[in-house]
């Protein structure tokens, strides 16, 4: 069991490292080109107006004020007011959250099967021509970008075989079945890319396992080989693979801006890259302190599931 101290300087350390990058976040957004109120107003509009409107919105205060006022705010959830949008801030970063959660979701549910699955054949095969076969297949998948693999599929998957529809937006008022198949074709590249990594991390971790001195115990032991691989070598054997898909569900809840921009889905990623493109700071500091804050969660999750998992890992993460 994790005691209270561990799990108190987890979040300790979660809360110091999310001030810190508000704190980068925030200051990164004030170098940035572009006036508030220009940016509101129009290129066109009258120098005293945009100067009036600045005042209203505080934008003329000294940096570390605006700061402070920025930040007490975003604790609670408010994140201001949109300068495209013209509404509050926190609905379209949370809707985006939504869907990119949603994609995240049907990458993961063939993510793992396929990558754990492969890696664990590849591991209790090793140096067999099925062994070979998964490492160069993972190979050849993962050397590959996203964005090519991404219109590769969309071309063959969507325009010539018509298997699956070429926008990642099902149509209002679709069901959940169906919002599920209108993502499973932007969650391909994903998968085809990730999945060779995770194989090879699990097919490391199971040869490793399988030459430990346990594993071998329990064979002299006389333990069939499922409850050996099950209760002995998977158990140790994924730890690692653990921590690689946490740190990439914060990736996959943030960084798909290449995957979301071609299926046309408003995710996180694409909220982002589309508030630095209109110079909407509130926006885009709203944006990328979540990303930041979803990251770091992951992380840390993938931090406690080891923990419960490995001694030797409560053992590290505690104070």
């Amino acid at each position: 069991m994790l005691t209270s101290r561990i799990l108190s300087a987890r979040v300790g350390t979660l809360v110091l490292t999310l001030w810190l990058v508000s704190i980068l976040v925030f200051f990164a957004g004030q170098v940035l080109p572009g006036d508030v109120g220009r940016v509101m107003l129009g290129p066109f509009a009258d120098a005293q107006a945009v100067a009036e409107l600045n005042k209203r919105l505080g934008a003329d205060q000294p940096v570390l004020l605006q700061y402070w006022l920025w930040f007490s705010k975003a604790v609670t959830g408010d994140f201001g007011t949109s300068l495209s949008m013209r509404g509050p801030v926190a609905p379209f970063v949370l809707e985006s959250l939504k869907r990119s959660a949603a994609l995240a979701g049907i990458i993961l549910i063939f993510l793992v099967p396929l990558g754990v699955g492969a890696g664990v054949v590849a591991g209790l095969n090793a140096g067999r021509l099925i062994d070979r076969l998964i490492v160069m297949a993972g190979v050849s998948f993962g050397i590959v970008p996203d964005f090519v693999s991404g219109l590769m599929l969309l071309i063959i998957f969507g325009l010539w075989l018509n298997w699956f529809p070429i926008s990642g937006v099902a149509p209002d008022g679709a069901g959940f079945w169906t919002h599920g198949y209108y993502l499973i074709l932007p969650a391909l590249p994903l998968v085809l890319n990730l999945a060779g990594y995770i194989a090879r991390m699990t097919r490391a971790g199971v040869i490793e396992a399988m030459a430990a001195d346990y594993t071998r115990t329990a064979v002299l032991k006389g333990l069939e080989r499922r409850e050996i691989i099950f209760r002995h070598v998977l158990r140790n054997a994924l730890t690692p693979t653990i921590a690689v898909l946490a740190t990439q569900t914060g990736y996959m809840l943030g960084g798909l801006v290449v995957i979301e921009a071609l299926f046309g889905i408003q995710g996180l990623g694409n909220l982002v890259l589309n508030a630095a493109k209109a110079r909407d700071f509130p926006m885009l500091e709203a944006g990328v302190l979540v990303m930041a804050a979803i990251f770091v969660l992951s992380a840390a999750a993938g931090d406690l599931v080891l923990a419960l998992l490995d001694p030797r890992q409560r053992r590290r993460i505690s104070p």
